[in-house]
């Protein structure tokens, strides 16, 4: 691998270049050298450098030259500096600008060869990070959101607008419509890109350590605080947080999330020194938040705060020729990762998936399609590897009945009844373990435990 590791020596005093290109090439290393700053820089021109060894004080150019032309061909290339006794002044300069070191003259080889070496261990590092962060913008690419339907082409339209702000965003829609792969894609194709995306789901942290967990807290704040700790605010600073569930906050949390958003700003637990923050918040919930506003459940002025640009995903039911495009991608992701490529659903089974209402959306469409790949022996999916509470479409029996009147229906009754008898249903079906009703369901489990809160399901009785 040492012949694959460039490094340039930049230095006007011919027997010290020379010195540092032998010693250099013994430990390995492919080194070029350059007597003078104009030659450096044509060079550098030219070719990639992993490390650049330049004296500061060069007869045409100075060693800032060098150090300002490598950071505009590449951000990777670690610069160390070598500078004489009394101008440690200039090498902390060089520092502050980019430089990774310096040394000083006489060199001490054996120090070079350190302070190579730890260069180099940090530009592996950034090329790796670099390579991660790529392959993860290419994950959250637009395109690998699925939808050909109307209701997903405005979805993508307003995206494509929304990703050229660093506006906070509110992201509506059922349970397993997708709404954090939508906001890592808004994340991670905007101006942020390079900077940290930390999600945090509101209704899976016990309430009394949510705030913690948010805001941070220093020692001694409380029971068990042995040393301050910062929070995911603070984690996600320059970048973006994604506060998924957010209609499941508690009223006193929401008040600081409020001042947090309004000064960007935190003050830890325990603590009453504001620390600056530059935060751009995406948060998103499948609750009615305008509702909650009018029963007092949730803060108006806060619902402002965060609904500055709303962007609601329509459930599955509501885009149905959307089907067919996501179970040949999932059949060709889910395959692959799990030793089944090339795997194929015939048109009698996709005409069934079609006609299926999916309360819980894409992700219970993805979960069924790994379950059929995992059940099947076959190559091609067929009718009979489907489920029949899909195709009769009847996954938990009959819908709830419900009384009609003059004054017409109750739907916002209606619908919390069918939701009560769905999840009475799958806990009925699963023996109480809520993991697996919640698979039923096609939501996540500390989805399915909030609304097992909010609709007072008591256990049930086997």
């Amino acid at each position: 691998m040492a012949d694959e590791i460039r490094i340039l020596v930049v230095d006007d005093d011919d027997s010290g270049r020379e010195a540092l290109t032998l010693l250099l090439r013994s430990v390995g290393y492919t080194v070029l050298s350059a007597a003078n700053g104009e030659e450096a820089l044509d060079i550098i021109a030219r070719e990639q450098f992993q490390v650049i060894v330049s004296d500061l004080f060069l007869p045409d150019k100075s060693g800032f030259d060098i150090l300002q032309s490598v950071r505009k061909v590449s951000t990777l290339t670690e610069v160390i500096v070598v500078t004489g006794h009394g101008s440690a002044q200039t090498a902390v300069r060089a520092m502050k600008e980019g430089a990774f070191d310096y040394i000083t003259k006489p060199i001490d080889f054996d120090e070079l060869k350190i302070v190579v070496a730890k260069a180099l261990e940090k530009q592996q590092l950034l090329s790796e990070n670099v390579y991660l962060r790529k392959q993860l913008r290419g994950r959250f690419e637009f395109s690998n959101i699925i939808g050909n339907s109307p209701a997903m082409k405005l979805v993508f339209e307003k995206m494509d607008r929304i990703v050229k702000t660093d506006s906070t965003v509110l992201i509506t829609g059922d349970s397993g419509t997708g709404k954090e792969l939508v906001a890592r894609a808004l994340h991670y194709n905007g101006s942020r890109r390079e900077r940290p995306f930390v999600a945090v789901n509101c209704s899976a942290i016990p309430e009394a350590l949510l705030e913690s967990e948010l805001f941070g807290h220093v020692r001694g704040a409380f029971t068990g605080a042995v040393k301050d700790k910062a929070g995911k605010f603070e984690a996600a600073n320059h970048g973006t947080i994604f506060l998924d569930e957010i209609g499941t906050m508690p009223l006193h949390l929401q008040t600081k999330l409020l001042r947090v958003l309004q000064e960007q700003e935190v003050e830890r637990v325990g603590s009453n020194k504001p620390l600056k923050l530059q935060v751009r918040v995406i948060s998103a919930t499948n609750l009615d938040l305008e509702s909650k506003v009018k029963s007092g459940e949730f803060r108006e002025d806060l619902f402002y705060r965060l609904n500055v640009i709303p962007l609601h995903l329509p459930p599955l039911r509501e885009r149905k020729q959307d089907i067919m495009p996501l179970v040949l991608h999932f059949l060709e992701k889910l395959g692959r990762l799990m030793g089944r490529p090339n795997m194929m659903v015939n048109k009698q089974a996709l005409e069934a998936l079609e006609k299926y209402s999916w309360p819980g959306n894409v992700r219970e469409l993805e979960n069924l399609v790994e379950r059929m790949i995992a059940l099947t022996d076959a190559s091609v999916i067929t009718l009979d590897d489907v489920p029949t509470g899909i195709t009769s479409g009847k996954f938990f029996g009959e819908f709830v009945d419900f009384e009609s009147s003059a004054d017409g229906i109750d739907m916002v009754s209606a619908l919390t009844a069918l939701e009560r008898t769905m999840i009475v249903r799958a806990l009925e079906k699963s023996e109480g373990v809520k993991a697996r009703a919640a698979a039923l369901l096609g939501i996540n489990r500390t989805t399915l435990v909030e609304k097992i809160r909010r609709l007072k399901i008591e256990e049930v009785v086997y």
